[in-house]
């Protein structure tokens, strides 16, 4: 089964999520390849106790995977919304 491919809705935005993922988790304090950013859900997946593997994981039940992806997804909203806040704050200056 191949692996499904996100689109986004901005023409270009890939590069940039990528990017903010990395910044995001090494901030949460994983260890990041900023080429491979994708590649932190393994050492998140670990820390879960998520028996999550490269390649196929038919076998992962949905909680499990929610879990990764709640962890990784999470702390990218928190930061989007901080840094919502902090241009909605010096915007009213």
């Amino acid at each position: 089964m191949s692996r499904r491919r996100r689109r986004y809705a901005v023409p270009g935005a890939e590069q940039g999520m990528q990017s903010f993922k990395a910044s995001v988790m090494q901030n949460e304090g994983y260890a990041v390849d900023p080429e491979r950013p994708d590649d932190v859900k393994y050492e998140v997946a670990r820390e879960l106790g998520v028996p999550l593997e490269r390649g196929y994981n038919g076998s992962l039940d949905t909680e499990s995977a929610g879990q990764v992806g709640g962890r990784i997804g999470g702390a990218m909203v928190r930061e989007m919304i901080r840094l919502a806040q902090e241009r909605l704050a010096d915007n009213k200056d």
